[in-house]
């Protein structure tokens, strides 16, 4: 889950935007190739930058909230979106794809050991990654924490979320025939993969919109159409991650998996109001994760550019930087 959304209010705390030093492809294998950016102090503290979605991409924004003057910030498009290649495909485009394509990053950047930031799907996508590799994980800054779990999905995709957005949810249910509207992530599946290019780009931009009028808690209703390839890739993505469960074993899988984990430190921050991943599934993390520290931020929703979760994520980065120098 997660469209980025602007940096509009948010600005104060955030810092400038820098130009990448560096900007590759970089093949993963099974015919994709994904778009990596270094930005910062080459010598600095690594911190990769998980995004949202699936199939949200990075941001130039992204790159604001950690000192240059400190860190070595590395973004990366996930597997068909952004500019990664092929765009919108799903072949050989799973959660354990990604996890290997961020070690292959890790390992092609010659880092040992790095930060790991993410939101939302970028959230599950670090958990995940750590619970796989935990020698590599210095510490874990999550926002607005997606557990990929089958409640999670059916409060967005089931109908909870409609209940206080019922005119937008009619939006997003009534182009769908009553019959199929039982299981409306695999109702949107069979449109988005239709193969026909018009089909999918309308219910692509219809599934988009969904979500993005939900993401900030100072929404009042639908904006625009998104451009059509990035709904189209955005959907597709999300909606296949989503249509088999995130490719997980179980459900609650990450949960059950939090004690290889439990000697990472981390923080979670969490839009008291977020109403894409509401903060229940925080409050779970955080019980069942020892080392980790939860900051509820008031009056404030989902999206990454809301103005207290951006002030609250540099504040983490910020105190994170007595704790690993450059060099370690």
């Amino acid at each position: 889950m997660d469209k980025f959304a602007g940096q509009k209010s948010a600005g104060a705390f955030l810092y400038p935007t820098l130009d990448p030093f560096d900007q590759r492809m970089l093949d993963v294998g099974d015919g994709h190739r994904v778009y990596v950016e270094q930005c910062g102090r080459p010598d600095g503290v690594p911190v990769i930058v998980l995004h949202g979605g699936p199939g949200g991409g990075c941001s130039p924004a992204m790159r604001r909230y950690f000192d240059p003057k400190h860190y070595r910030v590395i973004l990366f498009d996930q597997r068909g979106c952004g500019r990664s290649r092929p765009h919108a495909s799903v072949e050989d485009n799973t959660t354990w794809h990604l996890v290997r394509d961020i070690e292959l990053i890790r390992e092609t950047l010659g880092i040992n050991t790095w930060i790991v930031f993410g939101g939302s799907w970028g959230a599950t996508l670090s958990l995940l990654y750590a619970q796989s590799h935990p020698d590599r994980v210095l510490y874990l800054a999550l926002r607005g924490v997606f557990l990929m779990t089958n409640a999670e999905l059916g409060w967005f995709y089931g109908g909870g979320a409609g209940q206080f957005w019922p005119e937008i949810w009619s939006r997003f249910t009534d182009p769908i025939p009553a019959d199929e509207r039982g299981d409306l992530i695999a109702a949107y599946n069979r449109r988005l993969f239709s193969d026909d290019l018009a089909t999918e780009t309308r219910f692509a931009r219809i599934w988009t919109a969904w979500e993005n009028t939900l993401a900030s808690i100072g929404n009042d209703g639908p904006g625009g159409d998104s451009p059509a390839e990035y709904a189209r890739a955005f959907a597709r993505l999300e909606n296949h991650y989503f249509h088999n469960g995130g490719f997980l074993e179980e459900d609650g899988q990450i949960l059950r998996d939090v004690g290889r984990i439990g000697d990472i430190p981390g923080s979670i921050v969490q839009g008291r109001y977020d109403m894409i991943c509401p903060p229940a599934a925080a409050h779970r993390l955080h019980k069942a994760w020892p080392g980790s520290k939860l900051t509820v931020v008031p009056r404030a929703g989902h999206a990454l550019s809301e103005p207290g979760i951006s002030a609250q994520l540099v504040r983490t980065m910020n105190a994170l930087r007595t704790r690993f120098e450059p060099g370690t």
